[in-house]
This record gives structure tokens, C-alpha cells and sequence, in this order.
């Protein structure tokens, strides 16, 4: 009896020195982003094992209009998204508990050059007053290319309210504009180039380089419930962004390589471009402009407090 008890005895005693030698299990996170490279830092985190390192087991999910992230984020179909900071802002100002942990994207040359009203062939448009009366479609009404776009058209006296504007989603603007759905898309590299390569039409306008603008483009949020719960997760994702935000910035290869994974585009187009500037770090002072450039759109109804929506 004692060599059996002994025999339990040592092996539940294996048992426990087994477990504590095992790895603790990763903690499973879902990232929610359009089909674009300003979420590159999280591709980027989830192709080199950055998440992993630090013990996450994070999935990138595929959100196909922007202004569905926080949706998704609220009910739990993926913890943290990357919503452009116009998207944030809306949904902030309406309410919506979410908060900034991470920051993903910011205008710099290189992108403010890669964004474009698209023009399908039969349109003309020499000049900002020809958008009047037309059709136009963007990835998200109040996402960060709608909201530019209305600012620069503010700008050289054009009336926003004289454009008709419609959603359409980045994979399906080269179809759309080939059937005459709409009469331009505002869109980005590299569909630009492919709608172009396709003879589908040409550049209206190259508004975001005539604004010449810094601020972030897109940042990583999540529900103020959910990250208040997890701080240790959100320390973890932080520190996986940081270290890949790096590689995006200075890996051409790595970073197109995870980016034509995760948006499914080919390889070869994705590499004729440059990705969005990653930059992680996200200060309340840089959503400021965001703010102005909103309420001056009478987009936001309320003051919103720069320091609470940037998690601490």
C-alpha cells in the first residue's frame, strides 16, 4: 500500500512540476481591419510570431468597410479594431465606449501621394467644381478618405452637399467604377494603380497631397470595458506593435508580404507600393485637427475629451 500511495505521490508531484514547466496557453485575440496597409504593424505581428513572443495568439479579421469596426469591436466579434480616427470620433461622440490602445497609421508624403479620386472613363474632371453632380463612392460615409475629401472640396469653395455620396468597398471599386455605378471612387494605392493598369479611368484628383496633413490615419481601439479588463493583454499588443511597426517601416519585403497575405491582393502589386508609415505611439494632441475638421463638418454633436480617448 505505502509503494503505491508513494507511486501516486511522485506522479502527481510530475504531473505539477510538468505543468508549471509548460508554456502558460496564449491568450486568443481577434484584430479587425479593412482591406489596406495601415494595419500592417499587426500583419507584421502576426507573420514574424511578434504576438506570440509576447503571449498572445492574435487572428487578423477581414472588416470589409471601415465604419463597421466599432460594431464588430461592441459585440465582442473582435476585441480590437482599426477604425480611422474620423471613425473613432463618430462613434466616440455617439456614444460608444471605445478607446484608443495603440496607434497604427499616420498621413505622411508617401501616403497623402497614394490617395485619389478615381475617375471612371466617359467623366471629366479638370478641376474641384466638376464633382458637382456626381456620384461618388467611398469606403465608409465619415471614414478617413470621405472626410478629407469633403474638407478639401471646403476648401476650394466646393458645397459637399452637392455630391452624391455612396459606400463602396476597396475590393469592389474597380467593378463598380467598370459598370458606371459610380462616376469616381475615392480610394488609395495600390487600387489606384490597378484600376488604372486596367484602363477603367484616371485621376481626378490627388486631394490629400494638396492638404499635405500628419495626422493618424488609423490606431488600434477596443471597447473601454474590455481593455480596462485586460491590461496586461493590452501591454502585450502594445508591445508586439512596437516592435513591428519598425519592420513595416523599413522591411519592404516582410511588410508587403503580410500585407498581400491578409488583404489578398497579389504580390506584385502590393510590392509597386508603399506602405502607410506606421507609427505606435498615439497622443490625445493628435486627434485634435481630427476634432476640429469634424465638428467644423457638424459630424461630432458633442465635446469630446481628448484625454479619455487614449487609454493610459
Amino acid at each position: 500500500m505505502g509503494h503505491l500511495v508513494m507511486r501516486a505521490l511522485v506522479g502527481s508531484a510530475l504531473t505539477a512540476l510538468a505543468l508549471a514547466l509548460s508554456p502558460a496557453k496564449a491568450e486568443k485575440i481577434q484584430i479587425g481591419c479593412t482591406a489596406t496597409s495601415d494595419c500592417a504593424s499587426a500583419m507584421i505581428a502576426v507573420d514574424e510570431g511578434l504576438f506570440k513572443k509576447h503571449g498572445l495568439d492574435a487572428e487578423m479579421v477581414l472588416i470589409g468597410i471601415n465604419s463597421n469596426i466599432p460594431a464588430a469591436i461592441l459585440s465582442n466579434s473582435i476585441q480590437i479594431g482599426g477604425p480611422t480616427s474620423t471613425v473613432f470620433l463618430q462613434a466616440a461622440d455617439g456614444g460608444l465606449d471605445l478607446v484608443a490602445v495603440a496607434g497604427a497609421s499616420i498621413m505622411n508624403k508617401t501616403s497623402n501621394d497614394a490617395i485619389a479620386a478615381f475617375v471612371r472613363n466617359g467623366v471629366t474632371i479638370t478641376g474641384p467644381q466638376d464633382f458637382r453632380g456626381k456620384k461618388v463612392g467611398a469606403p465608409g460615409i465619415g471614414a478617413f478618405l470621405h472626410v478629407l475629401f469633403v474638407k478639401w472640396l471646403v476648401e476650394k469653395g466646393v458645397d459637399p452637399k452637392s455630391i452624391n455620396f455612396v459606400e463602396v468597398t476597396f475590393p469592389t471599386m474597380a467593378d463598380t467604377i467598370k459598370s458606371g455605378g459610380v462616376d469616381a471612387v475615392l480610394t488609395a494605392e495600390p487600387f489606384v494603380m490597378r484600376m488604372t493598369n486596367a484602363n477603367l479611368g484616371t485621376v481626378g484628383a490627388r486631394y490629400a497631397a494638396e492638404l499635405a496633413r500628419t495626422e493618424p490615419i488609423i490606431f488600434y481601439a477596443a471597447s473601454r470595458e474590455w481593455a480596462e479588463k485586460n491590461p496586461e493583454t493590452v501591454k502585450k499588443f502594445r508591445a508586439a506593435i512596437a516592435e513591428a511597426a519598425p519592420i513595416v517601416n523599413n522591411d519592404r519585403d516582410k511588410a508587403s508580404a503580410a500585407i498581400a497575405k491578409f488583404t489578398k491582393q497579389p504580390l506584385d502589386l502590393v510590392k509597386l507600393t508603399t506602405p502607410n508609415h506606421a507609427e505606435p505611439v498615439l497622443k490625445p494632441e493628435q486627434l485634435a485637427w481630427w476634432i476640429d475638421v469634424m465638428s467644423t463638418q457638424k459630424m461630432l454633436q458633442g465635446e469630446l475629451d481628448l484625454n479619455k480617448l487614449i487609454l493610459d
